[in-house]
């Protein structure tokens, strides 16, 4: 199969557009963004704007959005804790980078502060169970919002290279640097990053 010249794909797209523009079918633009779905869930400003992108007509975007919406397929609130707990899991980052990510995804300042306001009570709530069980991995100090827990996670994935600096205070400045970098505050940066104070320390000693 012969590949398409750079020319030969733009003029594709272009046409692709035009039939776009001319979409009449209210359908073929939801089965577009049912395949903009596939891949991982979207908030209401990535599919709108995707669909506008995609040239369909400003009418038939909003109805495939509002069926979208009935559907559940599409739910701002949803999107947004789930974005939140992706990241706690493989990506740490602090609430403040977490509240950009959001607004850049079209989440309303409401949501985003309810999200993560749940996230801090499922956080503390997770430390209190884990001291009532004899876990020791918060029982130094209470877990007080759910920076803590992810600037933790995030210095434990680093714990290898962070060890190699001999230097304490070196060690203790390049671990406060990066929970900063990734929008941690200062009180955070600060306690999390004091646990590499000592070549041997760790997390939750």
């Amino acid at each position: 199969m012969l590949r398409r010249t750079g020319t030969q794909r733009l003029e594709a797209r272009k046409a692709q557009r035009e039939r776009h523009a001319a979409e009449t079918n209210p359908e073929m633009v939801l089965t577009a963004a049912a395949r903009f779905l596939e891949l991982r869930s979207r908030s209401v400003h990535e599919m709108r704007r995707h669909l506008t992108d995609a040239a369909f007509p400003a009418e038939l975007v909003e109805r495939a959005i509002d069926r979208l919406l009935e559907l559940r397929m599409l739910d701002d609130r949803a999107f947004a804790t789930a974005w939140v707990e992706s990241r706690d899991r493989a990506r740490p980052r602090g609430r403040s980078a977490l509240q950009r990510e959001l607004a850049l995804k079209g989440i309303d300042r409401e949501t985003i502060g309810a999200v993560l306001s749940d996230r801090d009570g499922a956080a503390v709530e997770e430390s209190e169970a884990a001291g009532s069980d004899g876990d020791a991995t918060f029982a130094d100090r209470p877990v007080r919002s759910a920076d803590e827990v992810a600037a933790r996670r995030l210095l434990e994935k680093s714990r290898t290279a962070l060890q190699r600096v001999e230097d304490p205070r070196v060690r203790r400045q390049r671990a406060y640097a990066l929970l900063a970098r990734k929008g941690f505050g200062p009180e955070v940066c600060r306690e999390v990053s004091g646990r590499f104070a000592t070549p041997d320390a760790g997390l939750d000693d």
